[in-house]
């Protein structure tokens, strides 16, 4: 039987018993958590922490949101943790939701889209409910088939005779033809793809609507084979034009296979689970509303790596790679982006900015901006931070800005002078100014 829990980052996950209702703190299974514990192992082996153990009954959940299933049928639903008013669990999920879409570069069809604040279904059915609408579609428009060349032996001839093998048959079996011709199937490796996608999301989805829908598919494609090398099948998927209608349901595919995932799980045991680091997820989201903003003649370039902190026997070392870096002619302006909460009224504490963070963005002043330049460093705008802090002076040349970005509103918030806001078109965007 399946048990469906929701929690937010950083939450606690405990065997003991825990009030219902609770993002922060959840209770779970004893087999679901050794199963966690021993995929946090497999996580800190390859560099990456998925969450930290608290004694023998609790463990603390670190900065990846999705969703995961356990063995035992335990579904833990992570929701970023951003919203502290009103309905937190529909906030999270859509918020989830959007930066997916964006980091992956997803592109739902314009009714999906407007039925997205009514969707209230955890992110592992909102994935199988849109890759199942668009393979609906286009098995309406059409399955595309293919010419598979077939080399059988036969009583009868048909298509070719292959004239080597007939002549090496042995005495007695004259009889028998051995043939070659071509058999026009929809056993090509995007179908092959498509059906796998489709029975894991058969026997994984807990949806009726969702479930009726897969079924339904499944007759429709009961001649395809599902794919045996998914890798394999991935590199030849085709992009020509006679394949155009196939582009759209590609990475909801490559979704649910796990294979375009910043962080699948991997292993044995192969369930719905989507994890992605929170911090990439901001990342993309903020460089893909830059992107669309650009003004012409501006270019944006992300995780640059022309730089290096320093030379060492003749070879660069410790490689500086900025989140983004934009440049308008002979201007360029370092800008990077950290998933964390800030409170702007908190001057003691250093409003809770790293320190490491801000050596780290002046070594980028220093090489990508010769000392003389503007850099900014853009948080999530939650309540206790939600205007632009005072400029960050390292030098009188060199300046960093701490900006918020409204996730819900979509909105940079930027003060007037701040440089690089003349690389981007307003596009009926507010740009707040400074009292």
């Amino acid at each position: 039987m399946s048990v469906f829990v929701t929690v937010r980052e950083y939450a606690r996950l405990t065997t003991a018993a825990v009030a219902p209702g609770n993002l922060d703190c959840a209770q779970i299974s004893e087999s679901a958590f050794d199963w966690l514990c021993e995929l946090s192992a497999s996580f800190n082996r390859s560099g990456a922490t998925l969450l930290q153990v608290e004694g023998r009954r609790a463990l603390k959940w670190d900065s990846y949101v999705g969703v995961l299933e356990t063995p035992c049928g335990t579904r833990l639903e992570i929701l970023p943790k951003h919203h502290e008013q009103g309905d937190c669990r529909v906030k999270g999920r859509q918020l989830l939701r959007k930066l997916i879409q964006q980091a992956l570069q997803l592109k739902p069809r314009e009714a999906s889209v407007a039925s997205l604040e009514l969707f209230n279904a955890p992110l592992s059915e909102w994935v199988m409910g849109h890759f199942l609408a668009e393979l609906d579609l286009l098995v309406k428009r059409g399955v595309r088939f293919d010419y598979q060349r077939i080399e059988e032996e036969q009583r009868f001839l048909r298509g070719q005779l292959n004239v080597v093998a007939q002549m090496r048959q042995p005495p007695g079996r004259q009889h028998h033809f051995q043939i070659r011709h071509d058999v026009f199937l929809p056993d090509r490796a995007e179908n092959r793809l498509l059906k796998l996608a489709l029975e894991l999301v058969a026997k994984s989805t807990q949806d009726a609507a969702n479930w009726r829908l897969a079924n339904e598919l499944r007759a429709m494609l009961a001649e395809v084979p599902a794919s045996r090398q998914v890798s394999q099948d991935l590199r030849v998927w085709s992009r020509d034009r006679l394949m155009a209608h196939y582009q759209a349901i590609k990475p909801w595919c490559e979704l649910i296979l796990n294979q375009q995932v910043p962080m699948a799980v991997s292993g044995d045991w192969r369930g719905m689970s989507l994890l992605f680091p929170m911090e990439k997820l901001f990342e993309k989201y903020v460089e893909g509303w830059l992107r669309r903003r650009l003004v012409p003649g501006a270019d944006l370039t992300p995780q640059a790596s022309r730089h290096s902190l320093c030379q060492h026997d003749g070879s660069a070392m410790f490689r500086l790679e900025p989140d983004l870096l934009l440049q308008q002619g002979k201007q360029t302006w370092v800008l990077d982006t950290k998933w964390k909460r800030l409170d702007g009224a908190d001057r003691q504490n250093k409003y809770g900015l790293s320190q490491p963070d801000f050596y780290q963005l002046f070594a980028y002043g220093q090489k990508y901006l010769p000392g003389r330049g503007e850099m900014a460093l853009i948080y999530p705008r939650t309540a206790q931070f939600s205007e632009p802090l005072p400029p960050f002076d390292f030098s009188p040349e060199l300046r960093l800005w701490v900006l918020p970005f409204d996730l819900d509103e979509d909105l940079l918030l930027a003060a007037d002078d701040v440089g690089f806001t003349r690389c981007l078109s307003q596009l009926g965007q507010v740009w707040p100014r400074r009292a």
